[in-house]
């Protein structure tokens, strides 16, 4: 266990900074695709066939397309395509090109997540606000949104935690995640069952953090509704 100390003989202080990049990837990455996505679900609903044609084009690229080939093209072909349209010279880091790459990816995910659950509102709610005289913003605001929140939630939960598991494919682009830092510990003391049972039980604990989080959450959005018993 000397080889996960806190200093100049183990990599332990090496392995946190690695925990640390990666919760900020996943989380900033995430939080893009959750916006973009909102917005994606609400275009894949629109009449419009120009949207319409727009979001199948994404959903079916983006999720059909492996998340590793996404990062790969953005970290070593958008310098050259933003300096050959725009004339901009850009540096994209590994970091900038994994966060980029996931939350393009996801969002579509996030996109379909919301226009499922806008179309499985029954259609009395909607009957029912417009009864009451309430105003589309209206409408949306109090009826429509926390009906979409509370379907869409399961789903968007996983998506989290798919997006936390693939930040560990950065790491093929050089970026000193978790994962990169266990290859490296484990190259380097060729001790590679130690240092990848450690980045995997990191995963694991996320994970479970985030199973905890989401059932406290789903109590959350649910407080008030009674459940019906079968």
């Amino acid at each position: 266990m000397e080889l996960l100390n806190f200093d100049d003989t183990g990599y332990g202080d090496e392995l946190l900074a690695g925990v640390f990049i990666t919760i900020r990837l996943a989380l900033l990455s995430f939080l893009l695709a959750l916006i973009l996505g909102v917005v994606l679900g609400f275009v894949a609903l629109a009449k419009n066939r120009l949207l319409q044609a727009f979001w199948r084009t994404y959903a079916s690229v983006f999720m059909g397309v492996p998340s590793i080939l996404i990062v790969f093209f953005l970290y070593f072909n958008a310098p050259g395509l933003l300096k050959s349209a725009f004339n901009l010279r850009v540096d994209v880091t590994p970091f900038v090109a994994g966060v980029s790459a996931l939350a393009i990816v996801y969002a579509a995910y996030i996109g379909e997540a919301v226009r499922g659950a806008v179309l499985n509102i029954p259609r009395g709610q909607w009957d029912v606000a417009r009864a009451l005289g309430l105003k589309n913003l209206s409408m949306w605001w109090l009826v429509i949104l926390p009906q979409i929140w509370r379907i869409a939630l399961p789903g968007v939960t996983n998506i989290w935690m798919t997006t936390l598991k693939d930040t560990a494919l950065v790491s093929l682009v050089g970026l000193t995640d978790l994962v990169r830092m266990a290859d490296i510990a484990a190259a380097a003391t060729q001790e590679p069952f130690l240092f990848y049972v450690v980045a995997g039980l990191v995963f694991v604990v996320f994970s479970g953090l985030t199973m905890a989080g989401s059932v406290r959450l789903e109590r959350w959005a649910f407080r008030g509704q009674q459940k019906t018993k079968g």
